[in-house]
């Protein structure tokens, strides 16, 4: 089995720099220009591997951030028609998500044949794209090969079991339905899948993640990105990529692994990313402390749930804090203070209950140069747990908590003085990928879930807000349904941007434009209501228009 696939080994995200250090012929696996994996045999796992090995070197792990309904809306889905009469026709499509459905007519054109280019998919053995080492492509001529048969998965086995990506391609890219109300943004453009696998189960563990709970780890979807990539350059298209997930982990100041390469590929042209805010804004997910005055002490009190026996929690403060951690159990039981280190990791365990707990009080955390205290439960009993912060040198401190994002908890486990602001996941947060929230389009209210902005380093997040409740959408088996979340958001605004590009380079109106000059286009034409002051934390510089955003390109 190769080691990106095989448990007994972690798969740890290290500089191209540094690969020649590591290289001992089969233990690297390439994720792009900047980074790789380096597979680490183990032969016991204990959470105290992380510790011996850096945080920032475990892949994160990412849910989806939209939930797809079989029930239909109803209300029919209008389509976009701008006077200039743009369809998608020539763009690229990039789908990073759970697969597609490539027997749906909404994926087809009128004589039958897929609108799919290719999907790869990361959870089958076979034969893998060219430059990669695991899964299997299906090429468009093989898709419709296996349209025509009687039993097409016996030719093409890619399915999407859980309907997201299917959900969010056919809101980008799915061909009109008049009987269903349906209708794509741009329904004539081209798709690229790629269906991720889940996140290894050491992985799970080492995070305090239910190994049943449905997550996908930041490699994966990193190398599902370069593969977008080499796809349009090979056949020399632009490219729209969506990314409707999303992970709370980090310390949400876009400078993580997929932050830093996202960062990198919306300067290029003819490469437009869109990903989505999050859905945390009202789960009571994250927790913000401010101390200014003597003891210089702060107690977060958490609620923890029955459902959940396992979850982690970050700690993020600001510089120049040194900051000591103790636990207070709902026995009120006490733990040892433990005090920041380099590398350590500690284990409690309490008298009175069976939860164990590691904490890694980290000084300086590598990826961002912040200290990072990372605590995870097992056999969590539940209750109000006390966790205490102390300034190491008595001096006035601030910080921020996140707890696991989307289905990785349940709503019983939550901070009793929670704030909904700086929810936005990663990589929600990278500065020039357009970050897009969710409002309601049949009252104009935003989705009470959307994530709310700023960064922990105050940028403005989100970009703006679009479309994000109960979307009519393309299902398996030849369904249709519905789809609420910012992940739906995105994926409408992801249409808008290969409106955008189809009338940049197509048309041959602006050949060389980038992904970050579509997203401060759409960012500029947003709708914006007198009442508010724009940019805010909840709707970033205002409503995605697609009728302004043509009104201002159609004058060059």
């Amino acid at each position: 089995m190769d080691k990106i696939l095989d448990n007994r080994y972690y798969d740890l995200i290290v500089s191209n720099a540094l690969v020649t250090s590591y290289n001992t012929g089969d233990n690297i696996t390439t994720m792009n220009d900047l980074f790789s994996l380096l597979h680490i045999p183990k032969d016991r796992m204990d959470p105290c591997d992380l510790g011996v090995n850096p945080y920032h070197s475990f892949p994160k792990l990412y849910t989806l951030e939209s939930v797809v309904n079989t029930e239909n809306s109803g209300e029919e889905q209008e389509e976009i028609n701008p006077a200039a009469g743009l369809f998608g026709r020539g763009v690229i499509v990039g789908i990073v998500d759970t697969g597609i459905d490539y027997r749906h007519p909404s994926f087809m054109n009128n004589d039958k044949t897929t609108r799919i280019l290719s999907i790869w998919d990361q959870t089958i053995e076979g034969t893998p794209p060219r430059g990669f080492a695991f899964g299997s492509e299906y090429t468009k001529e093989l898709i419709n090969f296996a349209l025509l048969s009687e039993y097409p998965y016996t030719i093409v086995p890619s399915k999407d079991t859980y309907r997201h990506g299917t959900a969010i391609a056919s809101i980008i890219a799915g061909r009109s339905n008049e009987k269903e109300g349906f209708s794509g943004v741009v329904p004539q453009a081209d798709i690229v899948v790629v269906k991720l696998k889940e996140a290894k189960e050491n992985l799970k563990r080492l995070f305090c993640v239910g190994t049943d709970s449905l997550c996908y780890q930041e490699s994966d979807i990193i190398m599902g990105v370069r593969y977008l990539i080499n796809v349009a350059n090979r056949l020399n298209r632009p490219l729209v990529i969506c990314l409707a997930l999303g992970t709370s982990q980090g310390g949400h100041e876009g400078r993580g692994v997929l932050s830093t390469y996202l960062e990198s590929l919306v300067q290029l042209p003819k490469i437009s990313i869109i990903t989505s805010a999050g859905n945390e804004g009202n789960s009571r997910r994250h927790y913000f402390g401010e101390i200014a005055k003597e003891p210089y002490v702060q107690s977060v009190q958490l609620n923890s749930g029955g459902i959940d026996s396992e979850y982690f929690m970050e700690i993020w403060p600001y510089i120049p804090s040194g900051l000591s951690v103790q636990l207070t159990a709902p026995t009120f039981e006490t733990s040892e203070v433990i005090n920041p280190w380099k590398g350590d990791c500690r284990k409690l365990s309490f008298q009175s209950i069976k939860t164990n707990i590691w904490v890694n009080n980290i000084l300086f955390e590598e990826g961002t140069g912040n200290q990072f205290i990372l605590l995870r439960f097992r056999n969590m009993f539940s209750g109000i747990w006390y966790i205490s912060l102390f300034s190491e040198d008595l001096t006035p401190f601030s910080f921020h908590c996140w707890l696991p994002s989307g289905i990785l908890i349940s709503n019983e486990t939550y901070f009793i003085n929670s704030d909904p602001n700086t929810t936005i996941t990663m990589q929600g947060d990278t500065a020039s990928v357009l970050t897009v929230t969710a409002y309601n389009q049949t009252d104009g209210t935003i989705l009470a879930e959307s994530s709310k902005g700023y960064t922990r380093l105050e940028q403005i997040k989100p970009d703006l807000a679009a479309p994000g409740y109960r979307l009519p959408c393309a299902i398996p088996d030849f369904q249709y349904g519905t789809a609420t979340g910012t992940g739906v958001a995105a994926a409408y605004a992801a249409g808008i941007a290969a409106m955008i590009i189809e009338w940049a380079y197509f048309k041959g109106n602006y050949t060389t434009v980038t992904g970050n000059q579509i997203s401060r286009l759409m960012m500029r034409t947003a709708d914006r209501d007198p009442g508010y002051i724009y940019p805010n934390r909840i709707w970033g510089y205002g409503k995605l228009n697609a009728e302004n955003i043509f009104k201002e390109i159609l004058i060059f």
